[in-house]
């Protein structure tokens, strides 16, 4: 690798990469120190008090809405002080798949639309209500299998006041200089490997294949089966081109396409998950912690798609 292509392909979006980590990392700090969870917690109250959760849950669960990034470092700095078990902090990070989704919803329904028009606004929709699906499913897990809190709990363990804004800022950034070090440390070398592997062509390698053997699902026609290969070989849209051009020419039906879409959306989106967020997830949670978030993560929103695909199969 050249020295210009290692900086546009390593140094500049790593750069990048660990000045946003940073900024999430000040950002959940200052909002804990401030003790804003209290007021961002209120947003998702009633879900949290059903699901059996705590207050930093449903603070993470609010702030997710505009950083994703910032909600997962809010859990995390409650799972290393132990505020979050392990298993709290996987329920919560799976209800957080929410928020996560409408962050970027807007750029789905913007590249959707002008390929598919009402056919984009259906698989649009189904996917939502997969996400929909997975934070239920994750208030009704929590309900099931932890314990009970307390009347006002909430809010109980925050105290009335916080501190100035000044100590604040003295505290956070004594805490962010700790933990900053290791995720650099962590990350660099991580984001580094994920570059090298992506130049050996591995992921490209790994796409194609699964690609090349669509030809095994046999409720798949030849057709709806390439908008699945072209959304796995190259990317998204790519995918929405083919079914765009499907379409408007009458060569598939609404619901073949739609189900096409949500398969390739299915077997594409966890290697390019776990390519895209194994790196800056290691920085703030523990390697082996973050391989296991990203995994039950995947798996459980694999799992709704499918329910949500075959309810669609079934009724439209």
């Amino acid at each position: 690798m050249t020295f210009t292509s290692v900086l546009h392909s390593v140094v500049l979006p790593l750069g990048k990469l660990l000045l946003t980590l940073s900024i999430s990392l000040l950002v959940a700090n200052l909002i804990e120190t401030l003790n804003w969870t209290r007021y961002l917690a209120r947003f998702a109250k009633p879900l949290v008090r059903l699901g059996n959760m705590q207050d930093v849950v449903g603070a993470s669960f609010s702030l997710a809405f505009f950083s994703g990034m910032a909600a997962n470092t809010m859990l995390a700095e409650a799972h290393q002080q132990g505020k979050l078990s392990d298993r709290e902090l996987i329920l919560a990070n799976l209800f957080n798949s929410l928020p996560t989704y409408f962050l970027h919803m807007p750029t789905m329904v913007l590249v959707a639309m002008p390929f598919l028009g009402s056919t984009g606004a259906v698989y649009v929709g189904l996917t939502l209500g997969a996400a929909l699906l997975r934070s239920l499913l994750i208030v009704l897990a929590g309900r099931a299998v932890l314990p009970p809190q307390e009347e006002g709990c909430l809010e109980c363990q925050l105290p009335e006041k916080g501190p100035t804004l000044r100590e604040a800022l003295h505290k956070s950034w004594r805490r962010f200089k700790k933990r900053i070090v290791k995720i650099c440390l962590i990350t660099a070398p991580i984001y580094a490997g994920m570059v090298a592997l992506n130049s050996w062509g591995f992921f490209a390698a790994t796409e194609r294949f699964m690609g090349e053997h669509m030809a095994s699902v046999q409720w798949l026609s030849p057709k709806a089966a390439s908008i699945v290969v072209f959304g796995m070989a190259a990317e998204f849209t790519a995918g929405l081109a083919a079914a765009g051009a499907l379409l408007n020419a009458g060569e598939l039906p609404v619901k073949e396409i739609v189900l096409a879409l949500l398969l390739g959306n299915l077997l594409s989106t966890p290697m390019r998950a776990f390519r895209h967020q194994f790196p800056y997830y290691a920085g703030i949670f523990r390697p082996a912690l973050a391989m296991k978030l990203i995994v039950h993560n995947q798996a459980f929103r694999a799992a709704s798609l499918v329910l949500v695909g075959l309810a669609y199969a079934v009724l439209a």
